[in-house]
């Protein structure tokens, strides 16, 4: 068993004892912030995670045989983790920003968003649309979305606003209206006129969130709202040696700091009777046992604390395709004017029209395969080539890491390894009808010379990281703030449950989701407040 204590790993064994001030249930990145803190702030503190490793959905692995290439096989962008996690716990952590945001094949052409060149973005724009007017529309709304990050995303490290308090931090009653108050859609569509340019605009409405542009839930508008608020300035940037190396540091952290890491330990029930809470766990190499705890923070699901308090709540459902490839090299494009190393760096959008999107939906929405999945793609090794091995960078090697959208779980629940070959094939494809040569040509080779392709569905997340139904998010999003009073610390903080000594510190919390430590943050200023 992977036991990890005080900065010394044991080679076996469960807990070193019967009780901790705070035990956390999840080993992922928001559970780890959660120990830092408690540790460094003089409390007893126990992580007990189900895998052989920490880390959760932000790992880095190998995962083509005999091929030193480290890829983040789940989660892959940073955005939303704040600097101010990073200096509290002395994180040796660095991620770099892509110069180019976007680009889109439009036919034999494609939409280049240059974040070094307004110049070249403006001549694109004319280019695919016809006219600057999408793109003068282009800056007035990011500049919108960048003066709401500025303003909002401060707030996620602090106690919970109320939607008033909110508001008037916004301070922008036309900003407040386009994603608080009405479909996101609606302002899109009377934004912009290019069914390209808006859909562009709507994939981060849509990434690991089943919905459509004029869901009157404002589902995607909360989705929206995280992907353009990340830093205060909504950019996704390239975690430096990989999603792991995040990880990695925050368990440093916290077993410095004092907190003991248990692995290979799964929690099977909780009680709590308020004021103290007894954990079960198991373990093949430590047995059954019970560890007592005045705090439980739970780094997993709304749905999986359910099922360990014997409850039972509707199951959450991811709707998206995860591919990660090793490629000999970039593939070329049907757009000859650009060069693949400038399209692969940013965003690559595959059949993201807003038409494209809004098909797809209704597609799978009435349980079909979108006729043409959208997708989108990025190159990590453009930015940080230090994932790959010397002698795989001298070979001229990438990775591309494709996000489809709209293939919820209810789609593989019948048949799940046919229906997967359908939707990859087809993602693929549509892949394909953009390139000058097909993508599976450009692969690499494992160990057993078989290509360096790995797809994962919503139902084989859930199988091997834990995420009921294969949802990100773990349940869908939520606006950041509360709509009533906040009579304890953990309503404060966002991170409340029906027990006051339990709390969620993952991706359910308010305001917890992506890769963010923000749950985990908060979960732990509730601790210290309580």
């Amino acid at each position: 068993m992977g036991a990890v204590e005080g900065g010394r790993v044991t080679s076996a064994g469960g807990p070193a004892r019967g009780s901790y001030d705070v035990v956390v249930v999840g080993g992922g990145h928001n559970g780890l912030v959660a120990a830092a803190y408690l540790a460094r702030a003089g409390r007893s503190v126990l992580v007990l995670e189900r895998q052989s490793h920490i880390g959760g959905a932000a790992v880095s692995e190998r995962v083509f045989e005999g091929v030193d290439a480290r890829l983040s096989r789940y989660s892959y962008l940073v955005s939303l983790l704040p600097d101010r996690i990073v200096r509290d716990l002395g994180l040796r952590f660095e991620t770099r920003k892509r110069r180019i945001s976007s680009y889109t094949p439009v036919g034999d052409h494609g939409l280049l968003v240059d974040g070094g060149s307004d110049a070249a973005t403006r001549e694109s724009f004319a280019r695919v649309t016809g006219s600057d007017r999408d793109y003068l529309a282009w800056h007035q709304f990011y500049d919108m979305t960048g003066r709401l990050a500025k303003h909002v995303f401060p707030t996620l490290t602090e106690p919970l606003p109320t939607r008033d308090e909110l508001r008037s931090t916004v301070d922008d009653s036309a900003a407040w209206d386009t994603i608080f108050e009405r479909p996101l859609g609606e302002s899109v569509d009377a934004t912009f006129a290019d069914d390209t340019v808006r859909g562009i605009v709507l994939t981060d409405a849509l990434i690991g969130t089943f919905t459509h542009a004029h869901d009157l839930s404002l589902l995607q508008n909360r989705c929206f709202l995280y992907h353009v608020i990340g830093g205060g300035t909504g950019d996704w940037n390239v975690p430096v040696g990989g999603m792991g190396a995040l990880t990695d540091e925050l368990a440093n952290a916290a077993r410095h700091a004092g907190a003991t890491l248990v692995t290979d330990c799964s929690v099977t029930g909780l009680e709590t009777d308020g004021d103290t809470a007894e954990v079960a766990f198991t373990s093949e190499k430590c047995g059954q046992g019970t560890v007592i705890a005045r705090h439980v923070l739970v780094n997993a699901a709304p749905y999986e604390l359910a099922r360990l308090l014997g409850n039972v709540i509707p199951k959450p459902e991811g709707a998206q395709l995860k591919i990660n490839m090793l490629l000999r090299r970039l593939p070329k494009l049907r757009d000859s004017t650009v060069d693949p190393r400038t399209a692969f760096a940013g965003t690559f959008h595959i059949a993201e029209s807003a038409t494209q999107l809004d098909q797809a939906y209704q597609d799978a929405a009435a349980g079909r395969i979108p006729s043409a999945p959208p997708s989108e793609i990025y190159c990590h090794t453009l930015t940080d080539p230090s994932i790959l091995s010397m002698e795989l960078q001298e070979q001229g090697m990438h990775t591309l890491t494709l996000f489809g959208l709209h293939t919820p779980a209810r789609l593989f629940a019948e048949d799940p390894d046919g229906v997967k070959k359908l939707v990859v094939d087809a993602t693929l494809a549509q892949l394909d009808s953009v390139l000058a040569e097909p993508i599976r040509d450009c692969l690499a080779f494992d160990a057993e010379g078989l290509p360096c392709l790995e797809a994962r569905t919503p139902v084989e997340l859930e199988a091997e990281i834990g995420l009921p139904g294969g949802h990100i998010f773990h349940t869908d999003l939520s606006f950041p703030y509360r709509e009533g009073p906040a009579e304890d610390p953990a309503s404060r903080w966002g991170v409340a449950t029906d027990h006051r000594n339990i709390f969620l510190c993952g991706a359910g919390a308010v305001r917890g989701g992506g890769v963010s430590g923000i749950g985990g943050h908060n979960a732990a200023m509730a601790v210290l407040e309580s």
